[in-house]
């Protein structure tokens, strides 16, 4: 089975909805709510399900907003459409079991089960074998500096479903809107997707 079935799979929709739901958040630059969704939902699902399937979808630009970071600085977030976020949310849930194979048990950042607390238990188990040396690295500006097309390339090793390839690539190419401007996105995976692709290392 494609794996783009799955992720437009009734079930798999309906959990990504209820997930939006859970979360709230606010609107992107259509305006529609959280609230709103599934009215939106039911008057507007074929017509976005068709455009899926036949490589018509195209997701909205991310509504640009700055939140302070601990130091003062301001980190960026792009928010999507509420209904880019359900069709987000459905890839995400629909991947990530995939991934989790691939990854390495000593990794614990942006995994689902999995917290800090996990991530310093295993520091002093490895204090305890005999390592005696930690290295805490921030790269600044990571996400916005991802280059899409190396990440659609890892993205490939895996994933063998173009259409579900492509939709993604839309998501990342999606654009910005800031200050009513909307802005190319030629790099970058913005923070505050449901699907931070960069993740899937």
């Amino acid at each position: 089975m494609e794996l783009l079935v799955k992720v437009l799979s009734r079930e798999n929709l309906n959990n990504a909805y209820k997930q939006v739901y859970k979360n709230k958040g606010a609107s992107g630059i259509d305006g529609v709510t959280v609230g709103e969704l599934f009215s939106y939902i039911k008057e507007n699902k074929e017509e976005i399900l068709w455009k899926i399937r036949n490589r018509k979808y195209k997701p909205q630009p991310v509504r640009r907003v700055y939140i302070p970071k601990e130091n003062g600085k301001l980190r960026k977030l792009g928010i999507p459409n509420v209904i880019d976020r359900v069709i987000q949310q459905a890839i995400v849930q629909v991947l990530t079991p995939i991934y989790e194979e691939q990854f390495s048990n000593s990794s614990f950042g942006f995994r689902p089960n999995r917290s800090c607390e996990q991530a310093v238990i295993k520091a002093l188990e490895c204090f305890n074998d005999g390592y005696d040396w930690i290295v805490d690295i921030d790269l600044q500006s990571f996400f916005d500096e991802v280059n899409q097309d190396k990440l659609i390339g890892i993205i490939r090793r895996t994933i063998k479903d173009g259409n579900l390839v492509s939709l993604i690539r839309k998501f990342l190419q999606s654009g910005v809107m800031e200050q009513g401007v909307i802005q190319p996105t030629k790099k970058g995976t913005p923070q505050g997707n449901a699907v931070n692709l960069s993740n899937l290392k």
